[in-house]
């Protein structure tokens, strides 16, 4: 089985983090953050994740901390999950419409880290979240889960809409290249013969 657990303490947030990268995409979400719990439970049910993510952080402050330590420490447990990513597909990609909002994701889990971000917010506020964390929330995980990402927003009106297609997009990309390749369920999937 592919999983893996990680915590996470700092001056600024405590964390814990399970992952099960071949689940149905249960999860049980709790950062004291809403808006960001409700992605994150996007992000575990469309990639069939299985997810649990606990953090206490230091929100007198702001969301900040919160959201892109999380990001790290769910990179960190894809990273230890995936193992040597034997047999995974590697690549996945999605098209995916929200309402207003098209948002397209490209991903590579190369093991080289690299964020490309193309998605502007109409509003800097969903509620009482900062819409700019979505984009950190992204880069830490990509960094720390070793990923190349792409994420472009073709259409929206919505910052609702938006950052939920992003979540979705990304996910759905996760999946695809998480799964193991029938073809080559025993080879790691590069000619350098590593990942």
């Amino acid at each position: 089985m592919r999983s893996a657990t990680i915590t996470r303490k700092t001056a600024e947030t405590d964390i814990s983090v399970e992952l099960n990268l071949d689940g149905t995409g249960a999860y049980d979400n709790q950062t004291g953050v809403g808006f960001f719990d409700h992605m994150l439970d996007q992000l575990s049910r469309h990639a069939l994740i299985d997810m649990t993510a606990r953090c206490t952080g230091d929100l007198h402050i702001d969301d900040h901390h919160t959201v892109e330590d999380v990001g790290i420490a769910l990179g960190q447990a894809l990273t230890q999950a995936m193992g040597d990513k034997r047999g995974i597909v590697r690549y996945g990609a999605c098209l995916l419409p929200m309402d207003d909002a098209l948002v397209r994701a490209a991903l590579d889990l190369s093991g080289r880290p690299y964020l490309v971000w193309s998605v502007d917010m109409p509003t800097g506020k969903i509620g009482t979240f900062d819409t700019e964390l979505v984009r950190e929330f992204f880069q830490a995980f990509s960094t720390h889960g070793g990923i190349t990402l792409h994420v472009e927003k073709l259409a929206g009106l919505n910052s609702h809409h938006i950052a939920e297609a992003a979540f979705k997009a990304v996910a759905r990309s996760l999946r695809d290249a998480l799964e193991t390749d029938p073809r080559k369920a025993d080879a790691v999937p590069s000619t350098k013969g590593m990942l």
